[in-house]
């Protein structure tokens, strides 16, 4: 595997990147036995529906909010008995999601260069998972849209990260896992790191990805 050369910002995604959006499967499966797992799958594409609809409407909310409509939407149509309660703690546990298991080993392998998260949550939901974590140390700045008011994959998304480094597009990766965001960050310019953990069939968009890792845990042989 081809090292990227002259790289000197790394830009993650955080959900389903660094973040597991479906480590709330066992409170899920909990609450609604047999249903957990498809309650977080709708949850989840609702939640990016939300975002791209938002986005095209000009009638963006945060991140919170979002996520939570999507969440009582999924629940509604699930026809599940909860109510503000699971709501509730269901929204907590998103505060708190799971790293994947390769990430900080990877991170702890990447000191020699800048790292930041560029995240659709909010500035809060995005320290708070950091935070819980043990991850916030290396991480170099936190970028949320909630700044220009827009959902990635927009193109003022990615120029936060360039406004604060001051480099040029091309020494800027970024590391997604989902491909919405590949192609909005190839777009854009930056090089874009494709991390397909799930071996999943790329969209038709006709843009591509400067590398596919099956894990981040890979990144330190192509960042050097």
């Amino acid at each position: 595997m081809d090292p990227l050369l002259g790289i000197k910002v790394l830009a993650f995604d955080a959900y389903g990147t660094l973040f597991d959006v479906h480590s709330v499967v066992q409170l899920a499966e909990k609450m609604f036995p047999g249903k957990g797992l498809l309650l977080s799958q709708l949850w989840r594409t609702k939640q990016i529906e939300y975002m791209f609809i938002r986005s095209l409407m000009g009638k963006y909310i945060p991140h919170d909010q979002n996520t939570e409509l999507a969440l009582k939407y999924a629940m509604q149509f699930l026809g599940l008995s909860g109510g503000d309660q699971e709501r509730k703690e269901l929204m907590k546990a998103y505060e708190v999601l799971s790293p994947f298991g390769d990430v900080k080993h990877a991170l702890e392998k990447l000191g020699h260069v800048k790292k930041s998260i560029l995240s659709v949550g909010t500035p809060a939901l995005i320290k708070s998972l950091v935070n819980h974590a043990d991850l916030a140390h290396f991480f170099d700045e936190l970028f949320s849209v909630d700044e220009v008011k827009i959902y990635k994959p927009h193109p003022l998304t990615y120029q936060l990260v360039m406004d604060k480094f001051g480099v040029e597009k091309d020494q800027i990766a970024f590391i997604t896992s989902n491909y919405f965001d590949v192609v909005g960050a190839k777009a854009f310019g930056f090089k874009v790191i494709w991390v397909n953990r799930n071996h999943i069939v790329p969209d038709e968009l006709t843009l591509k990805p400067d590398i596919e890792l099956n894990s981040i845990d890979q990144l330190p042989i192509i960042i050097q």
